[in-house]
């Protein structure tokens, strides 16, 4: 693990190599099951950098957090959205071109060839979550790196399925978020493997209306972070993206609920509409 987060080479080598056999073996996408205008693509952002904590360039995870002006306001987020069924097809097909972004894959010639379908879905949320990306943080299309397809993840509150891919971000140092986005977050590799910085969110979920319903009680595991003034959680269908990529390419696992602290928390209707 350290000689991973010492050496960018050797991890961006390695998570290739992983994500790829993971994908081969467990055919995380079948093609008679997926439904492209109910899905999301999003983005898992690595790059190497100081992180915002004045240390050294390390290997560090790159979130958004959104806004107060869109539906689950300040919680962190790969950066991605819905497929534009006139736009993406297109795009898609220009990424895979032998000289661009998923052309260049070692492997895209091979999935291809073996799933023709599956290649075909990748291709569209790759481009879906590359144009996402630059709406929402400017992130250069160009500039980026793909690694690798994560399995599918259902989201609990909202009736969508969301397709992560892992991209690395090769040169750009400076994002400039939308109004959907409130700040972009890095967070070091290193502290999302460090298992003192995980939690137990216990979330008071307050009904509409009706003053006198009694409020929901739930608990979710969650991570961390705490940034110069400011402490940020990760949780929900982000942590589970991130959860599952920390256990593909680290063999990390979070602590056990039981044993970690818990942190308590409250949403209300305006959290599943946006409107403030």
């Amino acid at each position: 693990m350290v000689r991973l987060l010492n050496d960018k080479s050797a991890l961006v080598d390695h998570i290739i190599h992983v994500l790829y056999h993971r994908s081969d073996r467990e055919q995380i996408y079948p093609p008679d099951t997926v439904d492209p205008l109910a899905a999301a693509g999003v983005l898992l952002l690595l790059s190497h950098k100081s992180c915002n904590d004045n240390r050294p360039a390390q290997p560090c995870l790159v979130l958004n957090k959104r806004s107060l002006k869109v539906k689950q306001p300040g919680d962190l987020c790969c950066p991605g959205g819905s497929v534009a069924p006139f736009f993406d097809p297109y795009f898609a097909r220009f990424l895979s071109l032998p000289f661009l972004s998923l052309g260049r894959w070692k492997y895209w010639r091979q999935w291809k060839k073996k799933q023709s379908p599956v290649a075909r879905l990748l291709a569209l949320f790759w481009a879906t979550g590359l144009r996402e990306s630059f709406e929402e943080m400017r992130l250069n299309p160009f500039g980026v790196r793909f690694l690798g397809p994560l399995p599918p993840q259902s989201l609990v509150m909202f009736q969508r399925t969301i397709y992560p891919l892992v991209a690395w971000i090769d040169r750009q140092k400076r994002f400039f978020p939308n109004w959907e986005v409130e700040k972009v977050v890095d967070i070091p590799l290193r502290k999302l493997l460090n298992p003192a910085n995980y939690a137990r969110y216990r979330l008071c979920l307050k009904p509409a209306g009706d003053s006198e319903s009694v409020n929901a009680m739930r608990h979710y595991p969650c991570f961390r972070f705490q940034c110069r003034n400011d402490t940020e959680l990760l949780w929900g269908a982000t942590y589970r993206i991130v959860t599952l990529f920390l256990n593909y390419i680290f063999g990390f696992k979070p602590p056990d609920h039981k044993e970690i602290p818990i942190i308590e928390g409250s949403l209300d209707q305006n959290y599943l509409t946006g409107h403030n």
